[in-house]
């Protein structure tokens, strides 16, 4: 017999995808205000662009190959089988198609958010110097590639998931995404960040952020959209999706103490950067987590994260690659520590609560699967798409600003340098290469 619409799951599940996709929206400010002044809308468009690119394609053949039940070696679904969401939404006699009192559209709804967010997170790598057309192409190749098959894998029954080869040694675990979202971005984030090359300037000239208080803002709002991310991932407005939303504030705060804990050891100050960027390491970190770990677990998981990300934001100076806005150093490295605490953290099964090293042999060994789909998927899209459209703009562009050179416009007037419509031209005199206008981009001690 057919479960009966749930009426009340079906609300919890709108509007916890309705907050994952203030996400982006929220990303596009925190990335935003960490670029200079004249990138801020091009920084901001990466995030818009990848909602546009891929709220069309998850709807064409993103959802099949996430979630269709024809399963291609556990790897990825066939595209073709629910293509268009054919058979998604209604059945032959025009009734919505429920899936434990859910109308499967919203679980599609609730999907794409997440598809979303995981390509805007890898654009922060790549900051002021890439080409907007090459960004689109690579959102569309990569979400296909590495982002789709990634969610099958884990979510959707595949080889990284319960019903996977790891299964027979523990049920690996992945709450909301350290897997499909943060290792999956992170590792991509790291290899456009080497395919791309460095800024201009990269380790010899000051890079700050241009507006700290947008910054705040966007991390407020990633917070906030971020209960719909790990509460909604529940799949029930009930006890499961309460420990979630706990484990996701407490983490988070112990995120931030961490992270202004090392740099008032280290630089003599807490910043409000550091806050805010403290922010995301603990919703990265405790995403995979949310549902397995207690509150108090949440504690060590997040402050730790706090720390590690706060140290590991300083490897792109030490090793030399210009991962811009440390999508390396915060989602990679959270998503990983997130993913592989649980190991250690666990209430069921975790190392520290005499449930042996089975889980976290396990959670190393999805870490690492993922680390190298990833690394091999974006390789061959990022080197692809190198050769071929190409992904610098031109160093002329990158000093005067990529705003006013790819899109026209200017995120300030200046003196009467203001934004255009569509059609028309900037004023003919350039914004003078000052401090103030060449080098506010992000840096870290």
């Amino acid at each position: 017999m057919e479960t009966a619409l749930d009426s009340g799951l079906t609300a919890w599940m709108l509007i916890s995808a309705s907050l994952v996709l203030l996400m982006t929206p929220g990303l596009a400010l925190f990335y935003g205000g960490m670029v200079r002044t004249t990138s801020v809308l091009n920084m901001m468009m990466m995030s818009y662009g990848a909602m546009a690119v891929v709220g069309v394609v998850y709807v064409l053949w993103g959802w099949s190959m996430s979630y269709s039940e024809s399963s291609i070696a556990g790897i990825f679904g066939n595209p073709f089988t629910h293509f268009g969401l054919d058979g998604v939404i209604t059945d032959s006699a025009g009734e919505y198609v429920l899936s434990d009192g859910l109308p499967v559209i919203v679980d599609v709804g609730f999907q794409v958010t997440f598809a979303i967010i995981t390509v805007a997170l890898i654009s922060g790598a790549i900051a002021d110097r890439a080409r907007f057309g090459t960004w689109l192409v690579f959102t569309a190749l990569w979400v296909t590639l590495a982002y789709f098959p990634m969610a099958h894998m884990v979510w959707g029954g595949g080889l990284l998931s319960g019903d996977g080869p790891f299964a027979s040694i523990a049920e690996p675990v992945d709450f909301a995404g350290g897997t499909v979202v943060h290792i999956n971005a992170g590792v991509a984030a790291l290899v456009l960040a080497l395919i791309v090359g460095k800024r201009k300037g990269f380790g010899r000239t000051a890079m700050r952020p241009h507006n700290l208080p947008l910054v705040m803002l966007g991390a407020a709002l990633l917070w906030f959209g971020w209960f719909g991310f790990n509460a909604g991932s529940a799949y029930g407005a009930d006890g499961v999706a309460g420990l979630a939303w706990v484990n996701t504030t407490t983490a988070t705060a112990a995120a931030i103490l961490g992270w202004l804990l090392v740099e008032r050891l280290r630089d003599g100050h807490a910043t409000s950067l550091g806050a805010a960027s403290g922010i995301v390491a603990g919703l990265v970190a405790i995403t995979p987590a949310a549902g397995s770990l207690s509150p108090v677990g949440s504690i060590a998981l997040g402050a730790v994260a706090g720390a590690i990300c706060a140290y590991a934001v300083g490897l792109k100076y030490k090793l030399g690659y210009d991962d811009s806005l440390d999508v390396v150093g915060v989602h990679l490295a959270a998503g990983l520590w997130g993913t592989v605490g649980i190991g250690f953290l666990a209430t069921d099964g975790g190392l520290f609560y005499g449930g042996g090293a089975s889980l976290l042999l396990v959670q190393i060994l999805i870490a690492l699967v993922a680390v190298a789909i990833s690394a091999l998927v974006t390789t061959v899209i990022g080197l692809a798409l190198k050769y071929t459209m190409g992904w610098r703009i031109s160093e002329d562009d990158e000093v005067s600003g990529i705003d006013a050179a790819v899109h026209a416009e200017s995120g300030y007037d200046f003196g009467g340098v203001g934004a255009s419509r569509a059609g028309s031209l900037l004023s003919s005199t350039p914004l003078p290469a000052t401090a103030s206008t060449v080098t506010e981009s992000e840096v870290r001690a």
